[in-house]
């Protein structure tokens, strides 16, 4: 008898769990409901759609909801209750939405197995000044101006007020495509009165800029937290936190090209300045010995990738050791600053006065819209013969000599075998002279000379290897310029003068992509396999054409 029922109790145990394990796709109703009706903007609401049915998460597409809200990521709560032998399930699905704009708008009914809930009906009303009704938090959002140039820097400001405590909290960052975007310092704490409530303000500035004209519309940051719940703080002690979703409102941009007949680098800033600095500073260089340049370009509103290269010429009789420019940006009172500081160390060959051109650059005003050019006015030098150094040898003209008219003394008998020795002896020479001269050539392509860089940076493959494999364009055009000094294709200059000096090919191409990515950023998707596949080519080419290089022969035909 015990025996049946152990028996019977575990056949009721495997069926119930069976019939709780079982999946249920039969539904029979289908109900959606909001936390709250009507929201104001910027404020957040709960969609709350209930089956009375265990059914798979991806049952119900909230992206029909994508043109009047944002919306978030749906939680999915599925649950099973036994009620007098009475086995229920139900699937819950809890989504968060956010309106774009105010006004009326309808949820749509949503189908699942040809059983709809209702549509919804909900109103959202606009952010008015003087309503007297408190709220715990909200976000406004502003931008430094709404038309500009395309790579034109314009600031974003988000700010969050809240009138409670917030226990946590994070904010996203704001979206435009084709841009880049970066904070700009520090968030600045606050308060201040609205509608004669004192609220407390976190500010958080961005800098954008667009890489390609158009009209768009700036994706607003959104802000997450937990807040204490003021009723249940007046009702215990022990208050309850409750989570909130909040967002800024969007903002339109319009983005103007690039004008069509502008040449050369293009940058837009607020303010363009050139110093210079010469150490030491007096007022006459001396024949021979260095003294080092200083040129510093600044620009205000501006990323430190955007500064182009500076042309900078010297008049014949200078020889001039330009380091590797320093690049460094700044945040100054909410506003980006960027340096590029141009060190070069400067001899002058020759004694006399000397002019030095100016150097200039063109920029577009982003302040007053217009181009502009800065000058580093051009300057007059004196250079001082240095009496230490050995006067130049003077070589007298042989023209002289045959003006004196033939020689006086008794011409002597020449000897034929005296004139053939002689010749023998001189191609002698000669033969010696090439060999050594073509065995010198061929040590220098085995071991080719160090370029001189007074910076002491000293070109490496495997560090040129490690910037292209780490996609790190910067260490790239640092050791492709390196790399080019030390095979003298260029004694100084950037990556434009390379691509000129360089023959038409894949690695060309690649110079140039790099160089085009270096001033366009996040923006262009840089990758160096290709740059290093093209250089090692290069090299292969240029090591094949110096291997077949044969001595010409003595006796040519």
């Amino acid at each position: 008898m015990v025996r049946r029922g152990l028996l019977l109790t575990m056949l009721l145990s495997v069926l119930f769990g069976a019939l709780l394990s079982a999946p249920a796709f039969a539904i029979s109703q289908l109900d959606a409901q909001l936390d709250k009706n009507p929201v104001m903007l910027g404020e957040s609401v709960l969609l709350e759609v209930t089956a009375d049915s265990r059914l798979p998460a991806n049952s119900i597409n909230f992206r029909v909801l994508d043109n009047n809200f944002t919306v978030m990521v749906p939680s999915v709560n599925q649950s099973t209750s036994v009620i007098n032998g009475d086995v229920s399930h139900s699937t819950t699905w809890t989504v968060t939405l956010l309106p774009k704009a105010s006004g009326e708008f309808t949820i749509p009914a949503f189908t699942v197995d040809n059983v709809s809930s209702k549509p919804i009906a909900i109103e959202v009303l606009p952010v008015q000044q003087g309503s007297g009704k408190l709220r715990d938090v909200f976000l406004q959002s502003k931008l430094s101006t709404s038309e500009l140039m395309v790579q034109q820097m314009v600031y974003y400001d988000v700010t969050i007020y809240f009138s409670g405590d917030i226990q946590r909290g994070s904010l996203s960052e704001p979206q435009l495509e084709d841009a880049l975007i970066q904070q700009v310092g520090q968030d600045q704490e606050g308060t201040e009165l609205i509608d004669g409530e004192r609220y407390r303000s976190i500010t958080r500035r961005y800098a954008i800029t667009p890489q390609r004209s158009g009209e768009f519309t700036i994706a607003p940051p959104t802000f997450t937290g937990d807040v204490i719940d003021r009723e249940s703080a007046r009702q215990s002690y022990f208050a309850r936190s409750r989570t909130i979703v909040r967002e800024a409102e969007t903002l339109p941009i319009t983005v103007q090209a690039q004008p069509a007949n502008y040449n050369g680098d293009w940058l837009v800033a607020g303010l363009v300045t050139l110093n210079e600095e010469w150490q030491p500073g007096q007022a006459q260089l001396m024949q021979g010995e260095p003294v080092t340049r200083i040129i510093t370009l600044s620009a205000v509103d501006v990323a430190a990738n955007q500064l182009p290269d500076l042309n900078i010429e010297l008049p014949d009789g200078f020889r001039v050791y330009q380091e590797q420019p320093q690049v460094k940006g700044a945040e100054r009172a909410g506003r980006l600053v960027a340096q590029k500081v141009i060190t070069s160390a400067i001899i002058a060959n020759t004694p006399g006065e000397f002019e030095l051109p100016e150097v200039k650059i063109s920029w577009w005003n982003s302040q007053t819209d217009r181009l502009e050019q800065t000058v580093l006015p051009g300057r007059t030098v004196q250079v001082q013969a240095n009496p230490d150094l050995p006067a130049p040898v003077t070589i007298a003209n042989e023209s002289a000599k045959q003006d004196a008219g033939p020689a006086t003394t008794p011409q002597q008998p020449v000897s034929n075998w005296r004139w053939n020795h002689t010749s023998s002896v001189l191609l002698l020479g000669w033969l010696l002279t090439l060999t050594l001269l073509i065995w010198r050539q061929k040590k220098a392509a085995r071991h080719p000379l160090h370029s001189e860089n007074s910076g002491g940076q000293k070109y490496d493959s495997k560090a040129l290897r490690a910037a292209c494999l780490t996609n790190n364009k910067t260490a790239a055009r640092e050791q492709l310029l390196l790399w080019a000094r030390h095979q003298r294709i260029l004694n100084q200059g950037s990556l434009s003068a390379l691509s000129q000096q360089i023959g038409p090919g894949t690695f060309k191409e690649q110079v140039e992509q790099l160089n085009a990515a270096l001033y366009s950023d996040s923006a262009v998707n840089w990758q160096g396999d290709a740059l290093l596949q093209a250089w090692s080519d290069y090299q292969h080419s240029k090591q094949q054409i110096t291997n077949k290089a044969e001595l010409p022969p003595l006796y040519p035909e």
